[in-house]
């Protein structure tokens, strides 16, 4: 099976679904001139490829005490990918990304209140086989967020 690449179509229908996921295939087809079932079977393939996902996302307004909290994690070296995987697992834990610099793993979540926040970084990452040492950031003002680049969500 050969892999399949988007061709500036399906660049222009994913960008305009990057502004709103909630335009009918006939809006698209409209904006870019083409009929409702391409745009209906390109959306379909784009799906299917794993190329764009429809999903809500939380908007941290609406939380009474919203902790966005990053945890940086270094680890034993020859851990570092399976560490990584492992701490993907946690529920609250919303990305984890593999940093060249100061940490080698970084955790991304929203938590209700600082008192989830340390329970996950003090009592369930940092027991995790490899973890060297844990440092926990907590967002006190967001002042930009562009929801189209990161979804953090509640766990």
């Amino acid at each position: 099976m050969t892999e399949y690449r988007i061709d500036d179509l399906d660049q222009q229908i994913i960008e305009l679904l990057s502004t709103d996921a909630r335009l009918s295939n006939r809006k698209i087809a409209s904006e870019l001139g083409f009929t409702e079932g391409t745009i209906r079977s390109r959306v379909k393939r784009l799906e299917e490829e794993n190329f764009i996902r429809f999903t809500a996302v939380t908007n941290m307004s609406h939380l009474d005490r919203p902790q966005l909290a990053y945890i940086g994690i270094h680890a034993e070296q020859a851990q570092i990918r399976s560490l990584a995987k492992a701490v993907a697992k946690i529920p609250e834990i919303n990305g984890v990304i593999i940093l060249l610099g100061r940490f080698d793993i970084l955790a991304i979540g929203l938590f209700e209140g600082l008192t989830e926040v340390h329970r996950v970084a003090s009592n369930q990452i940092l027991d995790l086989p490899g973890v060297r040492h844990v440092e926990t950031t907590v967002a006190v003002d967001v002042v930009k967020y562009n929801n189209r680049l990161a979804k953090i969500i509640v766990g």
